[in-house]
């Protein structure tokens, strides 16, 4: 048990005994992290939206037929984004890399390759047109053969 004359005026006495000094010098500490990770963190806030270059995308589509699990793949693409056009007004990107596929028949991963590519255009402020080209591989058939699949997107976006 403390003696309650031992303790200094400038500490802080919890009724379970705890003895905190150091209680402002903490709230200090604790005021200046957080004003540096505020400073840190500003110049995101007045980042654009775009950002061209190398990006790492993990993506996963998990199926589910009639409410029940059947297949999940999960993409680990490394890709590239940037803009063209006179200016700059078209995005594209190109990604590709391994794709984790898992069966529930099976109840194996098999690891296969995937790709996509892709672009964006703005016709309006409000009014935006993209599409997308993919292909995966997809093991192989009975000759040995690798069983490639392929998919297709296009669509409009509207923005309010």
């Amino acid at each position: 048990m403390l003696n309650e004359k031992q303790i200094p005026c400038r500490g802080s006495y919890h009724p379970q005994g705890f003895f905190n000094a150091h209680a402002r010098h903490l709230n200090t500490i604790m005021s200046i992290k957080s004003t540096i990770a505020a400073v840190a963190a500003s110049p995101f806030l007045f980042a654009g939206a775009a950002f061209a270059g190398p990006y790492v995308n993990v993506e996963s589509n998990l199926s589910y037929p009639d409410g029940e699990y059947s297949a999940a793949t999960t993409d680990v693409h490394l890709g590239y984004e940037g803009t063209a056009g006179a200016e700059g007004k078209i995005a594209y990107y190109v990604q590709g890399g391994p794709s984790l596929v898992h069966s529930e028949t099976a109840d194996d991963t098999e690891t296969e390759i995937s790709a996509k590519i892709g672009a964006s255009y703005p016709v309006s402020d409000s009014t935006g047109v993209y599409a997308e080209l993919s292909g995966a591989t997809a093991g192989e058939d009975s000759d040995g053969d690798t069983i490639r699949n392929y998919g297709a997107k296009a669509g409009v976006k509207f923005t309010f």
